[in-house]
């Protein structure tokens, strides 16, 4: 296995750990955004509540899911550091 092939493992592993985070943050962000603006409430600290606290249920619902993924690739890259520097 070549460097790029790891470097491209790498970053898919990042996007698939992060990508439900990122979305859970960014669809708490709309719909709050949305009923502030049918409300005419904007107070910025409003959006910054629920949508901490749904990235902290996520993280501790899908937490153990990212970091074995996380986990699991930091054991091949030093189960094979050897065959990788020349």
């Amino acid at each position: 296995m070549s460097v790029s092939d790891i470097f491209q493992q790498a970053i898919w592993i990042i996007l698939i750990s992060s990508m439900p985070v990122l979305l859970v943050a960014m669809i708490v962000g709309l719909v709050i955004g949305i009923l502030q603006t049918a409300t005419s409430i904007q107070e910025q600290t409003l959006v910054f509540i629920p949508k901490i606290l749904a990235v902290f249920l996520l993280l501790f619902l899908l937490g153990p899911w990212m970091f074995g993924h996380v986990g699991e690739f930091a054991k091949y890259l030093f189960g094979n550091l050897a065959s990788l520097v020349p």
